[in-house]
């Protein structure tokens, strides 16, 4: 356990006091709250007083026990697991942090953060998609789906942004670099939690500022640089289950918003058929990600994704979709010592003439540094082949 969380333990039954005196006689300011805490501990010093009211305050106003590990930069997620330990993930590595939390307290987490939104999770909706104000992901999971008491997890919202340098070899991110400036259509892969929404907006920071940029997201995580910067989220059905606006009615309400490049979070169903038609009609340059394994096996995730659709084409008419709209895959995967690098760099070509059998024309070593350049010519008129000198030594 650590200091902080022994510090907490000791401090809990004063806490719980204060908290349900302000609830009896109503909520006051910082000063009144430090006066009632005095009044029960006058041994206190300052540091702890401050400390207690700050907790007190984090019951009434905030996420009570979760507000020092959201205000948190290192951690990346945060777990509750059940009627249990609180867990947190730091640097790509899970941590127990030795604080219990208890069922009534789970509870009332949730209810706080999904009431606002509209949304409800009880026995009859056990489960539940939300966001933090900050655009932190949030989902939970209560009896009778979740056995063991209710589920917690939050996926921080990353502050930080991360330079290309942080993810990959000087020559990927000049490459990178060169792609988004060379309005390639690139898909960001890569497994659960490898930071492909981290990469895609570092890429994406390269667009230049006066483009007319679209994003559409579940929950709205990018933030780019650029002065002309719409930002879509998609909407979950509310309690009564009405209401719900998926990210493939934003892709295609963002074509008749005349943009220059469209961003899509992630493809997950039937939107990729239309990110594929954005990217073959015009809109050269466009973004997005998609979960897999490696370059190949996101060809056949988008491939399995559009067949899945209610758009019944050939097989052999999704891979030519593919083979023409997708310029180059990164894929991004977490290393064992919990870094996220850039593992591969491919680029989609048609085995045959007739295109139906798409593989992929892998440009890095194993090790993620670059050992070849794409064949395929920039969509963009105005930027030059890449250079042989970005290949990394």
């Amino acid at each position: 356990m650590s200091p902080e969380s022994r510090s907490h333990a000791t401090l809990a039954p004063l806490v719980e006091t204060v908290h349900q005196q302000l609830l009896n006689h109503g909520h006051t300011d910082a000063q009144s709250t430090a006066k009632l805490v005095v009044g029960h501990d006058p041994l206190l010093d300052d540091q702890a007083i401050a400390e207690v009211v700050s907790l007190v305050h984090s019951r009434i106003g905030g996420l009570g026990v979760l507000d020092p590990f959201l205000a948190d930069g290192t951690v990346d997620e945060v777990m509750i697991n059940g009627m249990g330990d609180l867990w947190v993930e730091r640097h790509g590595r899970l941590e127990c942090t030795g604080v219990i939390v208890d069922t009534a307290t789970s509870y009332a987490l949730l209810e706080r953060i999904v009431a606002p939104l509209g949304l409800r999770i009880d026995r009859t909706s056990p489960w539940v998609d939300a966001r933090l104000p900050d655009g932190s992901r949030v989902n939970g999971v209560v009896p009778p789906l979740a056995v063991d008491g209710p589920l917690l997890t939050i996926r921080r919202f990353g502050a930080r942004r991360v330079h290309l340098s942080e993810a990959c070899t000087p020559g990927v991110a000049r490459l990178l670099e060169w792609a988004v400036q060379a309005r390639c259509n690139i898909i960001v892969s890569g497994g659960a939690g490898a930071g492909k929404t981290t990469l895609l907006n570092a890429v994406a920071g390269f667009i230049p500022s006066d483009e007319r940029v679209i994003t559409i997201e579940d929950a709205a995580e990018l933030r780019l640089p650029g002065r002309h910067v719409l930002r879509l989220e998609a909407r979950p059905a509310n309690a009564e289950g009405a209401g719900e606006i998926p990210i493939r009615e934003l892709v295609r309400n963002a074509l008749r918003m005349r943009p220059d490049r469209i961003v899509v979070g992630e493809v997950r169903s039937g939107e990729a058929i239309d990110m594929l038609q954005a990217m073959n009609t015009g809109h050269d340059g466009s973004l997005s990600t998609c979960h897999a394994n490696s370059p190949v096996d996101a060809i056949r995730r988008l491939e399995t994704l559009v067949l899945m659709g209610d758009i019944a084409l050939p097989l052999a008419a999704v891979r030519e979709q593919l083979r023409a709209a997708i310029d180059l895959i990164v894929h991004v995967a977490r290393r064992p010592d919990g870094s996220r690098r850039v593992v591969s760099v491919a680029e989609p070509l048609a085995e045959t003439e007739t295109g139906d059998v798409v593989r992929v024309n892998v440009l890095t070593s194993p090790e993620g540094r670059l050992v070849g350049l794409p064949t395929r010519p920039a969509r963009s008129v105005h930027v030059g082949a890449p250079a042989q000198n970005w290949i990394d030594a």
